[in-house]
């Protein structure tokens, strides 16, 4: 983190917002397209409610299964993709995301994230356009490459964690992330012992490791930028 607290940007590369993109994966495939997109609506529809004060431009469905919002800080936006990607796999959506790092230079629209324009939304958008990329969560931070390059291991990380899982895994695993092991294990019909079987099953320690190393870095980056909740 030393590296970070050295970091002197410059003007012309002056962040003042976090971009979320993403994109659900192979939405034409599906069986139920009118069911697929109520879901999915309703996916984005809890993002933005859930996100408060922090998201300054609601996630917004741009062409049919795209979307794209501005939260106030890299955290914030880290924590709209977490919450989402959970709730669109336990509907078993597959999608993918970009959090990026911002210049804007126009107003912020706050009803809908529609013409805005700055620097780095075009590079979040290839991000999220490369089709080769198996990684969910993708990450465009133009502060450091090795800081980027770590982030974008460590949502690779996620990524394979999560493709691992059975469906009760999963189940559990994103359960457990607001439910305490003893009501959850009761909700399920299960004993306690057997839930804490199927978290080591998925992996949910690394899981969980992990994206505290994430969220500990873009609150650390934030601090660098000077970005901040209003």
């Amino acid at each position: 983190m030393k590296a970070c607290a050295e970091l002197s940007l410059s003007p012309a590369h002056e962040v003042t917002h976090a971009v979320v993109m993403g994109d659900l994966i192979a939405s034409e495939d599906a069986t139920t397209v009118r069911a697929l997109h109520a879901r999915f609506n309703a996916a984005i529809d809890w993002a933005n409610r859930s996100g408060g004060a922090g998201v300054m431009s609601p996630l917004t469905i741009t062409l049919g299964d795209e979307f794209q919002g501005v939260a106030a800080t890299l955290q914030g936006g880290l924590q709209l993709i977490r919450g989402l990607r959970a709730r669109l796999l336990a509907d078993d959506i597959p999608c993918r995301f970009v959090l990026g790092a911002v210049r804007l230079e126009t107003p912020v629209n706050p009803a809908r994230a529609w013409n805005m324009m700055g620097q780095g939304l075009a590079a979040s958008r290839r991000r999220l356009e490369d089709k080769r990329d198996p990684n969910a969560y993708r990450f465009e931070i133009p502060v450091d490459p090795a800081v980027q390059g770590l982030m974008d291991a460590l949502g690779a990380g996620l990524t394979d964690i999560e493709t691992g899982w059975t469906d009760r895994q999963r189940q559990v695993v994103l359960a457990s992330q607001a439910e305490a092991a003893a009501p959850l294990a009761a909700r399920l019909g299960m004993s306690v012992q057997t839930l804490y079987k199927i978290r080591r099953a998925g992996r949910y320690d690394l899981y969980e490791r992990q994206w505290g190393a994430l969220m500990a870095m873009t609150g650390r980056l934030d601090q660098v930028l000077g970005l901040t909740t209003p």
